[in-house]
């Protein structure tokens, strides 16, 4: 996404409506050796961070994050032309959020999309 974004070709997708949950690689890390090492985690364990955001909210945190504007938007029609029932995946939503990791105690480094995005682009892209 990032080379698409840095080029000023990143795009809201659909409505923009639907959730995205999302983790900082290195809360991800960081949360994995949490649950490890806390033997009383029971039930599932989102691996997300602290807030959810809609697509619209990704997008433009990924556009300022790398400098460019993102006035584009990419249809649902056209997502769903290209990808067929994969296209669900990008339009429908899921907010998952962390409740088992911060009931135990855990705290994440990047808490919004915009701090996990700065500190994911302050370091060279990865091809």
């Amino acid at each position: 996404m990032r080379p698409l974004f840095s080029l000023g070709l990143g795009a809201r997708l659909g409505n923009g409506r639907q959730y995205i949950s999302w983790i900082s690689l290195e809360d991800e890390v960081r949360a994995l050796q949490f649950a490890i090492s806390h033997d009383g985690l029971s039930g599932p364990v989102n691996l997300t961070g602290p807030a959810p955001v809609t697509n619209a909210e990704f997008t433009a945190a990924l556009g300022r994050a790398v400098r460019r504007p993102t006035p584009l938007v990419l249809p649902g029609f056209a997502v769903r032309a290209v990808l067929g029932e994969l296209a669900d995946e990008l339009l429908c939503g899921q907010r998952a959020i962390p409740a088992v990791l911060e009931r135990a105690g855990f705290r994440f480094h990047h808490n919004t999309i915009g701090e996990a995005l700065s500190y994911a682009t302050a370091r060279p892209a990865v091809a």
